[in-house]
């Protein structure tokens, strides 16, 4: 069995590391069949998460694509119920861009579909993929209010927030995860005060592109201070980097994405090495290149 943490206050149990399941449906997917391998290869070595959105897709016309595909990898297995699947809306793919598109009429549009791609009546938590700044913000989280209401959606969460508008959402409805991007490459989850709020208000914080986003995490075997813990440690730079992610909030909760079972396999497996205070500050002093390998 994997470590768990709790989901929010909601007492559900999630296993310490999720499983992005993004790179399985853009721009240079696996086929289905090895994409869904790789879902299994996850789910096999113990995780219980999965996240998602409809967005992940290669645009508009290919809008549910990857929750089509958890749908269809989850419909094979025996353990289907302890498995919990979250959700997006609030975005749009014209043309392979991502914008935002958060109006309340969309969103609920976008939970309907997303329901019935994923053969769920109701979703277990449902994110607002992102502001819209064309939208009041907390119009958009008075609609989840609504469809958490009207029981489509479980629980609701927050993606690409400020500790302002976790604040502004919490009057609204009761918000039990945030999930921002956070990696040794990109600590702004820390430096803006997102991780300390969602440790005070008891919120899981879900840490997307943990290995520095797909470009960084092809280099990050080059990056020094990672590899030199790696080797004293006798594990890999990738598992150095999600146990540094881990480690700097008890509600951190890193969704590495994986296109292959050997890779779904290794994040899953690095749930099990926790760094010392010294390893840490090691990582935590060294400035990350956003472009090239340290």
């Amino acid at each position: 069995m994997l470590k768990s943490t709790e989901l929010g206050a909601t007492g559900t149990p999630i296993t310490i590391h999720g499983f992005g399941a993004m790179p399985l449906s853009i721009q240079g997917r696996p086929d289905e069949t090895d994409a869904k391998r790789t879902l299994h290869a996850s789910l096999d070595a113990g995780i219980n998460l999965i996240d998602t959105a409809n967005v992940y897709c290669l645009d508009d016309d290919d809008i549910g694509h990857n929750e089509r595909l958890i749908a269809a990898a989850l419909a094979e297995r025996a353990d289907r119920d302890r498995i919990h699947v979250a959700t997006k809306g609030g975005l749009c793919r014209p043309r392979g861009a991502w914008v935002t598109d958060a109006t309340p009429d969309k969103l609920r549009a976008a939970c309907e579909t997303s329901l019935r791609a994923l053969g769920v009546e109701r979703i277990f938590l449902y994110q607002l993929h992102a502001p819209d700044p064309d939208v009041v913000f907390e119009k958009s989280i008075e609609m989840l209010a609504r469809l958490q209401d009207e029981r489509k959606i479980l629980h609701v969460g927050l993606s690409n927030v400020s500790v302002e508008e976790i604040r502004s959402a919490l009057t609204i409805v009761r918000v039990e995860s945030v999930q921002n991007r956070f990696s040794p490459w990109f600590r702004e989850a820390l430096s803006d005060g997102v991780i300390a709020e969602c440790e005070a208000r008891r919120l899981t914080f879900l840490a997307f592109s943990p290995l520095g986003g797909m470009r960084l995490a092809k280099q990050i075997d080059e990056v020094s201070v990672l590899r030199h813990v790696a080797g004293e440690r006798k594990t890999t730079p990738a598992a150095v980097c999600l146990a540094w992610t881990r480690a700097h909030g008890g509600r951190v909760v890193p969704i590495p994405g994986a296109r292959t079972v050997a890779h779904a396999i290794e994040c899953a497996e690095a749930t099990e090495l926790v760094l010392d205070a010294e390893e840490i500050s090691r990582i935590d002093r060294t400035t990350f290149d956003r472009a090239i390998g340290l």
